[in-house]
């Protein structure tokens, strides 16, 4: 690991570090991206891989299998776009041009919607969920992949316009310290949006935590055969009990499974068995859960300088954005 190759073709890799000891990326030999002391980084398909350990398998998994499903150009809506423009308060004039960093992303469906617009996206994720991504998304010159630890990006400092980071910080080992992560990566003046479950009284009150102590240790296959199953019967249940007044929505959420039925209605019912499925596996699924209170989470953004620009509901959970001073 510490001697240097013989050969190295330069490459214009002017922000890629090593996430480790923090020196560049100078070159790269055959199928490995090489720093400046010598260390050899895998380049598969096409994807840089910095990754040593893996807690979000669960994640790749799920994103291999269903990888075009809340993508808006495979599946005929507007859900992805409207959702980050309406959270992060972005506009399209907001991100052309503008080198973007996207941590934990999944399939792609945020990533299809900043190139779309002209961003330069560097997107992130410590599964090989990547490699979903790259298949919806690539190839596409805006588009940079990498896999790599969010506790461990490979990046220089202070590079980044903006960041964004939806559906993730929950579903590290600590939270708090993931969200710490980043900011040394934005610029001054730069922008970040994250969004997190959100904690209050009634969160353990619903079902899905009384049970994930044992479906996250079902084997995943075997997890998602019996989510396949049990959808069908669950969804037609849980919609009639939405359909009552006042107390419906509550009720409903007595069943812990994924229901769009009334937030979607553009999506055909193959459709959204198939988001229900696929959400559902994505709550039981994953090694961490951890919702954040509103009030902490805008600690987050003091405590690191960040100027809030908002700080409340969103479309999943809570959701934040500030900018660097």
């Amino acid at each position: 690991m510490s001697q240097k190759p013989e050969v190295v073709r330069p490459v214009k890799l002017p922000i890629l570090r090593n996430p480790f000891n923090r020196s560049a990326i100078v070159g790269f030999d055959r199928d490995y991206l090489i720093d400046e002391t010598g260390n050899r980084f895998p380049v598969i398909n096409s994807i840089p891989r910095f990754i040593e350990s893996n807690y979000a398998g669960s994640f790749g998994f799920q994103w291999n299998l269903f990888r075009r499903t809340q993508i808006d150009k495979f599946n005929g809506t507007s859900i992805s776009k409207t959702r980050f423009f309406k959270d992060t308060g972005w506009s399209e004039e907001d991100l052309k041009g503008k080198r973007i960093l996207e941590v934990g992303c999944g399939a792609g469906r945020f990533t299809e919607i900043m190139l779309e617009v002209g961003a330069e996206v560097h997107s992130v994720d410590m599964s090989n969920a990547v490699d979903a991504n790259f298949s919806n998304n690539g190839p596409n010159s805006g588009l940079n992949l990498y896999q790599a630890n969010l506790y461990a990006l490979p990046f220089e400092n202070e590079c980044f316009d903006k960041i964004f980071c939806f559906g993730v910080l929950q579903h590290t080992p600590n939270p708090r310290e993931a969200f710490n992560s980043m900011i040394p990566f934005l610029k001054r003046g730069g922008e970040i949006a994250v969004d997190v479950y959100p904690l209050t009284w009634r969160t353990y009150l619903w079902p899905k935590y009384w049970i994930r102590p044992i479906t996250k240790r079902i084997d995943r296959e075997l997890l998602l055969i019996l989510i396949q199953k049990i959808i069908p019967v669950w969804l037609p249940i849980s919609t009639i009990l939405q359909k009552i007044p006042v107390a419906g929505f509550y009720l409903s959420q007595l069943i812990p499974h994924a229901n769009y039925t009334k937030r979607f209605p553009e999506l055909s019912r193959a459709q959204t068995i198939e988001w229900a499925i696929l959400d559902t596996f994505d709550m039981l699924s994953p090694a961490f859960d951890k919702p954040q209170r509103m009030e902490d989470l805008a600690k987050w953004f003091k405590e690191e300088d960040l100027d809030i620009l908002n700080c409340g509901r969103g479309d999943n959970g809570l959701v934040a954005v500030g900018r660097k001073r």
